[in-house]
């Protein structure tokens, strides 16, 4: 299929990020020019973020810009002088866990972020809006698997509800102004790369360090836990869907379509739909470190759900793919990085 970008200039947020990382990296491969914006924040090792952004680096198309989106005018003045016809959101302050100890930031990075890239967005529009949301978004909902026209109206950590935030702020410039904009909710992405303060990179250091691991909940918890790769080849294919008016046609279809009524605007769930047992996660990562992990029992955590499972049916009515990557693959993949990265 025939892509409907002709210049093929992307604006990519969070770039030395996990998930920009990889993003970023993909369309650079499929020949797009990539203006990559991070903050390089010490949420955690920035040498890490470095790294990442060295590869980046390596190609001629790829242009780095270290600057925070929160900053007035930062946003504005590369889409004014760049102008590209993809805007991809990935930069954002994660964690649900430090959203209790720093709840100003979360508003700051991912509230005011998103509001100066949605002005930018308004004066110089690109042919379409990517913006990264999350399966907390569904907060307390016990109704499984999630599905993106359901209720989600209640948030139970912070990270979750400025998430939903940028969801509903998104919603109105796209009504306003007729920006294009598909929000991705993610289900617990990992993979080579990934975030130093998740689990799977949590568990296999500790493991590795004969240190206990906290399990949260007694280990009574699932999630829909989604390889990298399968996160990216969603993404990319989700591209070239852009959100139109709303279509009556096909009734089937817009039974679980999540397009807006008023806006060109949808919500995707990027999940592998098949949620995992921690302890089985965590029997998996041992399986491959090849040592057992010394286990701290703790109860739930404020701000946690116990469980999340996506439906995966939109996804693979717009792009025809879904996540497929097991979890005896991705954290053998995950493993095998860890021990090269750090020489082990």
């Amino acid at each position: 299929m025939k892509s409907k970008f002709e210049k093929k200039t992307a604006l990519v947020t969070g770039t030395a990020g996990f998930i920009g990382f990889y993003i970023a990296r993909k369309l650079l491969s499929k020949g797009w020019k990539i203006i990559g914006i991070d903050s390089m924040s010490e949420y955690y090792d920035v040498l890490l973020k470095r790294r990442r952004e060295s590869i980046l680096l390596q190609s001629p198309n790829y242009k780095s810009v270290h600057a925070k989106l929160e900053d007035k005018d930062v946003i504005l003045d590369l889409l004014s002088n760049e102008k590209p016809d993809l805007v991809i959101h990935l930069a954002a302050q994660a964690g649900v866990r430090y959203s209790i100890e720093n709840p100003r930031i979360y508003l700051e990075s991912n509230v005011s972020g998103t509001f100066e890239l949605l002005e930018a967005a308004r004066a110089y529009p690109p042919t379409h809006l990517l913006i990264a949301s999350t399966s907390s978004a569904y907060g307390a909902s016990d109704k499984m698997p999630y599905k993106e026209i359901d209720n989600s109206d209640h948030q139970i950590s912070l990270y979750a509800a400025t998430k939903k935030s940028i969801e509903n702020i998104s919603h109105s410039y796209s009504h306003l102004f007729g920006l294009p904009t598909t929000i991705f909710r993610f289900f617990t992405v990992y993979g080579p790369w990934g975030r130093p303060d998740m689990a799977l990179f949590k568990f296999t250091k500790s493991i590795l360090q004969n240190e206990k691991i906290d399990v949260y909940n007694y280990g009574k918890m699932k999630r829909d836990f989604t390889y990298i790769d399968d996160l990216v080849e969603s993404v990319f294919r989700l591209i070239d869907c852009i959100p139109e008016t709303k279509n009556e046609k096909n009734k089937e279809f817009a039974k679980f379509d999540s397009i807006s009524s008023v806006a060109p605007y949808r919500i995707v769930n990027i999940g592998n739909s098949k949620p995992i047992e921690l302890m089985q996660f965590i029997r998996t990562i041992e399986k491959f470190v090849g040592k057992k992990a010394k286990l701290n029992m703790m109860p739930l955590q404020a701000g946690d759900i116990t469980a999340t499972y996506a439906d995966n049916k939109l996804l693979e009515k717009l792009t025809g793919y879904t996540p497929k990557t097991t979890v005896d693959i991705g954290i053998k993949k995950f493993v095998d990085w860890y021990r090269n990265y750090y020489q082990l």
